[in-house]
């Protein structure tokens, strides 16, 4: 029996792949021990006991970005992380860590080197995360989202995705999609959505401009964001949702998609080979961006600027392709061919490479 260990957290961008891998390898083999690794103020210590795996906690320690006190106390603190996961190794009999980045993911390379046993990096994003990049130089394996991601002998396996994402027949659900959301299934539909907290940007465009995307025979099925004030209009055709707990639903129903461009939305909608127009949020790392490049680089979605992006910009960039029939059908062409289901196995070969390797 293979005891696996997962390390990461922090954001749902590291846990929901870790949880995907999880489930493929509790789904492989029902006695395969299965624990994830990570802090107890990430949001792992909620979601992982909710999906049934064992929690073990490692101290947050984040790497320091400047001099100061707490810099100083940084190697005491990660020796202790360290130490703490080389325990749980021991204490479960771990026979292969896996990491996908996030605070708990550094300690967890080091203690795996220090106890002989292999491990593999996962990398959600185009721009790594510095526990990745570190990791990355001594892993077994290197798996990576997106093509160009800057990791040492990183290979392109694509994101592990939601059960509900991989399984979904867009054109057989279409008509519970519209009933769902009380539009109409015969008719184009535009999906704005810009994260559970919403994208204010994208919002106010679309307040702006929700009735140029009407007049040119779309729908418009809007997911502001929980936080959003934003007033609906209560017209046919414009359902505006703030929060949208069946996001398979919105994505069968999408002929288009104007969102932001983090590393899960473009895995989940390159997947399911739907165009989109990605508006990619400006602050940060500019990992968004990078995240939408092979997407772009396919043909199947295109780039539009935050800074500039309003009603105008809507009525400029997205209108007119909405009554382009030829270029919608040429990137929904490409969106087919531009991702992949199929993430969550190509880790999982990963990891028993690299356990068959050891033996």
């Amino acid at each position: 029996m293979t005891s696996y260990l997962l390390a990461g957290g922090g954001t749902a961008g590291h846990v929901n792949p870790l949880l995907a891998v999880a489930d493929g390898l509790v789904a492989r083999d029902a006695d395969a021990t299965v624990l994830v690794l990570g802090t107890a103020e990430g949001l792992e210590a909620r979601l992982v006991p909710e999906r049934g795996y064992e929690l073990l906690i490692v101290d947050k320690v984040p790497f320091p970005r400047r001099p100061n006190r707490q810099a100083l106390g940084f190697p005491q603190r990660f020796r202790r992380a360290i130490a703490q996961v080389r325990q749980h190794i021991r204490t479960h009999a771990v026979d292969v860590v896996v990491g996908f980045g996030g605070y708990a993911s550094a300690p967890a390379y080091v203690a795996a080197r220090r106890e002989g046993i292999p491990f593999v990096v996962h990398e959600a994003n185009a721009k790594p995360g510095l526990a990745n990049v570190l990791g990355a130089r001594g892993a077994a394996a290197v798996g990576v989202v997106f093509t160009g991601t800057p990791l040492r002998r990183s290979e392109v396996v694509g994101m592990p995705l939601r059960r509900e994402i991989i399984e979904l027949d867009r054109a057989a659900t279409r008509a519970e999609a519209a009933r769902h959301f009380a539009l109409d299934s015969d008719a184009p539909v535009l999906l704005v959505f810009g994260g559970s907290l919403g994208a204010q940007r994208l919002n106010e465009a679309f307040a702006d401009s929700w009735g140029d995307v009407l007049a040119a025979g779309w729908q418009l099925l809007h997911v502001t964001g929980e936080r959003s004030d934003l007033a609906d209009p209560g017209v046919p055709g414009y359902a505006m949702r703030r929060y949208v707990d069946r996001m398979d639903l919105a994505f069968a129903l999408a002929d288009l998609i104007v969102s932001r461009s983090g590393a899960a939305t473009v895995s989940e909608i390159s997947a399911l080979g739907i165009p989109a127009l990605y508006v990619p949020y400006s602050v940060g790392n500019g990992e968004q961006r990078l995240n939408a490049a092979s997407a772009v680089a396919a043909g199947a979605a295109r780039l539009l600027d935050d800074g500039t992006f309003d009603g105008d910009a809507v009525r400029r960039e997205v209108v007119p392709l909405l009554t382009d029939r030829a270029r919608l059908a040429q990137m929904a062409d490409a969106a087919e061919k531009a991702g992949t289901r199929s993430g969550t196995e190509n880790v999982i070969a990963l990891v028993d490479r690299s356990l068959s390797a050891r033996k």
